[in-house]
């Protein structure tokens, strides 16, 4: 691999044909495994830069105070998800798919524009025409997308995403590698990073090296820089070698994270197979310096914890078309608020109310097909609100 740092040009040599990784893991959402030709594509003739686009300016229907002071950066994958136009069908009986840009840091960092805070994004994708496309596509919501890079000889990750009659989803990847496994140190953005309020990771970029290497000093980078940290395990069992090496790998940075946000299925996984909704089972993950923790449990809404108190509030009841993305768009809407306030978590009343909006944006994005696509604006959450049913 050569890496011409001068100018961040990003170069791998690594062979390009994806695979599908999977296995069955229990609770609403199922991957599966189907044999496939890997397909050929055509490749620019040239490197692109990883920093080719301007800054993005934040929307102008935000929260008060939703500027370069509040910026959350995300980190991690960028993918293209394809979601199928009729639900309740196999990925073999499908007649169509929808191409939706998507990858959980993605989808967070557009989510929180999308309400009008400030966000960046940080990772790789393929110098291919999807790179291309994912990277206008941050422009276009006004994400900082310096902090990307392309790759000329790995492809942007695919995803093909099965939609149940419920909503619920089946997966089914194309990497090994694509694109964003490849991020190297060498290759991080730190003057984004240490600019950032809030820095917000997943675990698929502690999957394989040197994404891995990147992931931790790139955090450990915002860390040391005052930087509060965010954390969605966002589990995909699948992508890796096995349930404890998946399980090693997640809890690994655990007690980094200043705020984590954590599913049902993802507590009984990591505390092997306990009860999510007792909360002395949920307490054994508060580790000593975790500020907020909170666990999403669907259309039932949300739980949260702090050193002081401890609750629930209600979610939004919508009609499911595609949950893809709904517990981004959560992720979203509560730090799209801590960024310009991080206080709140300290004030129960305000934090529900916080919560409250996070639980519509989740909502209203299972109502549309894919991710990004999904994500709501802040007037669409408020009015939601307003309407809702109390």
């Amino acid at each position: 691999m050569a890496l011409h740092s001068a100018v961040a040009l990003c170069f791998s040599g690594v062979n390009s044909n994806p695979r599908i990784s999977s296995t069955r893991f229990s609770g609403s959402t199922v991957f599966r495994s189907v044999p496939f030709r890997a397909a050929s594509f055509s490749s620019p003739s040239s490197p692109r830069r990883c920093r080719l686009q301007g800054k993005a300016s934040p929307g102008d229907n935000g929260p008060p105070g939703a500027d370069e002071s509040s910026l959350v950066v995300c980190f991690g994958e960028m993918l293209i998800d394809f979601v199928p136009t009729v639900n309740g069908l196999s990925l073999a009986e499908a007649p169509a798919f929808k191409k939706a840009p998507g990858g959980a840091p993605a989808n967070v960092a557009v989510g929180i524009s999308r309400l009008g805070g400030s966000s960046a994004f940080i990772g790789k994708v393929g110098e291919d025409e999807f790179g291309y496309m994912l990277a206008d596509i941050l422009k276009e919501n006004n994400v900082n997308n310096e902090g990307m890079c392309f790759d000329p000889h790995a492809r942007t990750a695919l995803a093909f995403v099965t939609l149940r009659s419920d909503g619920e989803r089946e997966f089914m990847f194309y990497r090994n590698p694509s694109a964003d496994m490849l991020l190297k140190e060498s290759e991080l953005d730190f003057e984004i990073i240490k600019k950032a309020k809030i820095f917000h990771y997943g675990s698929i970029s502690l999957i394989t090296e040197p994404c891995k290497s990147a992931h931790i000093v790139a955090a450990k980078s915002a860390k040391d820089a005052g930087v509060l940290l965010s954390y969605d395990p966002n589990l995909r069992l699948p992508l890796w070698p096995s349930a404890e090496s998946a399980r090693e790998g997640i809890l690994s940075i655990w007690d980094m994270a200043d705020v984590i946000k954590i599913s049902e299925e993802e507590i009984s996984f990591l505390t092997k197979g306990e009860d999510p909704y007792d909360d002395t089972v949920v307490r054994k993950l508060i580790h000593p310096n975790l500020k907020l923790l909170l666990v999403t449990e669907g259309p039932d809404g949300c739980r949260y914890y702090t050193k002081d108190f401890h609750g629930r509030v209600g979610g939004l009841k919508v009609d499911a078309v595609d949950t893809t993305g709904a517990g981004d768009a959560f992720v979203a809407g509560i730090l799209s608020q801590l960024a310009t306030n991080f206080s709140l978590i300290q004030e129960e009343d305000r934090l529900r109310d916080a919560l409250r909006f996070a639980n519509a944006c989740g909502a209203l994005t299972v109502t549309e097909r894919g991710a990004i696509p999904a994500l709501p604006t802040r007037e669409a959450v408020l009015k939601a609100l307003l309407n809702a049913v109390p």
